[in-house]
């Protein structure tokens, strides 16, 4: 049997807001499993996202993080991203064939944008 990523986990101090925040991010839609403690949300496609409440977030970098593309115009998305509260907090490429932005959430949780 082979094993496959079922869910992307993210503990928080608010699971209600972030999950919020990731679905309208993503155009998906939010399953409240345990209001207040656990929440999922659930894309058109891909593993869900979990966000589970925690009395203290680890600290510092995430070293694990969410990779996005999109088909649409990058700068179109980024736009609408930091509309909804991320952060830019850099871009980067590899020649003119990939492209990509990273943010953070209003969580301060990583997460990258690539265009393709």
């Amino acid at each position: 049997m082979a094993i496959g990523i079922e869910m992307i986990t993210f503990d928080t101090l608010d699971p209600d807001r972030l999950a919020r925040w990731w679905a309208e991010a993503l155009d998906s839609t939010v399953e409240p499993v345990m209001p207040g403690e656990f929440v999922m949300v659930v894309p058109a496609s891909g593993p869900r996202l979990g966000f589970q409440r925690v009395d203290d977030p680890t600290p510092g970098k995430n070293r694990v993080h969410v990779d996005l593309a999109t088909g649409d115009d990058l700068e179109s998305q980024v736009s609408r991203l930091v509309a909804l509260g991320a952060v830019e907090t850099g871009r980067h490429n590899f020649g003119d064939e990939f492209n990509w932005v990273v943010f953070a959430d209003p969580d301060g949780n990583a997460f990258c944008l690539a265009a393709g």
